[in-house]
């Protein structure tokens, strides 16, 4: 014998389901990023301005006098054990030599990264919806990894020949290319550093992304002090 009325019974249950359903609705409510209420438009849009925004400035340090030679975090030195052979030259009192390679390995570096401008521009234009939101919720250099994957092996091509001119200048650099050969033989240094000009190419890509990699991070850590609206609008929205 059923000793609850029927009409109680699905009283009872459609409080129930009604519970359920703003539970649900709330769980779903709480798991809305305050990114999901932008348009994808402006996202891709504040994606593209903060991309130039680290671009140019990067180029505009690293393009200048001392860009490299003057900064520590991508000063470009003589790689593995022509370190060693740096040091016995100096106490040989033929520092000279070296300085003035490593010099003009550094001026062809900043004389080289200019050229990015155009590249890295392009790489913007051509960003799809999709590469903007993986960006976006990526990592602190996920922007800088984007650049790296679409634009490494241009950046190669234009750099080497501005890299190949200005250190052609320097007297060294053939006797560089001889001794790197032989190292990289016995596995001293290698193989992709036994080239000056190739080492130099590397290195001024590994500043230029290091550079630009900051320069995003400085972004996404302080979206509140940028200049443009739609940067603070998306990338504040990003903030934990």
């Amino acid at each position: 014998m059923n000793i609850f009325p029927r009409r109680s019974v699905r009283n009872t249950s459609l409080a129930m389901l009604a519970l359920c359903s703003t539970m649900l609705c709330g769980s779903m409510a709480l798991s809305v990023s305050p990114l999901d209420a932008i348009s994808a438009q402006d996202r891709t849009a504040a994606l593209r301005t903060a991309l130039t925004q680290g671009a140019q400035n990067a180029i505009g340090k690293l393009g200048a006098a001392d860009g490299f030679l003057g900064n520590p975090e991508v000063k470009i030195l003589l790689p593995g054990k022509l370190q060693k052979a740096d040091k016995l030259l100096r106490m040989l009192g033929q520092s000279q030599k070296t300085d003035a390679l490593v010099t003009a390995m550094n001026r062809a570096a900043e004389a080289a990264v200019p050229e990015a401008r155009a590249l890295l521009t392009d790489s913007i234009r051509q960003m799809s919806i999709t590469d903007a939101v993986g960006i976006l919720t990526g990592g602190q250099d996920a922007a800088t990894q984007y650049f790296k994957r679409t634009t490494s092996a241009k950046l190669t091509e234009r750099f080497l020949p501005i890299v190949r001119k200005n250190t052609a200048k320097v007297g060294l650099a053939k006797k560089y290319n001889e001794l790197g050969s032989q190292l990289a033989q016995y596995q001293l240094i290698e193989a992709k550093d036994a080239s000056l000009e190739s080492y130099v190419t590397q290195k001024a890509l590994d500043g230029l992304f290091l550079t630009m990699a900051k320069e995003e991070t400085a972004i996404r850590s302080d979206p509140l002090g940028q200049s443009s609206k739609l940067l603070k609008k998306v990338f504040g929205a990003l903030a934990p």
